[in-house]
């Protein structure tokens, strides 16, 4: 996770880590922690940037680009 979202051109320079909180061997199911640091408010960054949406689909398109 640190090597996608420090590399992403939309979130790269505001993600600072990323962090495991919990792992399940039973349910292949890891919880996760990401650290942002954000530009003081400005109008709709936060809904557009830091969308749980919006941080996941970075995610995806990671794992679709490296197939």
């Amino acid at each position: 996770l640190t090597e996608v979202y420090s590399s992403s051109p939309a979130l790269g320079r505001y993600f600072r880590s990323a962090q495991v909180i919990s792992f399940s061997n039973e349910s292949s199911t890891v919880i996760y922690q990401l650290v942002f640091s954000v530009p003081p408010s400005t109008e709709g960054f936060m809904e557009s940037h830091m969308n749980p949406d919006f941080i996941r689909n970075i995610l995806r398109q990671n794992i679709y680009d490296e197939d």
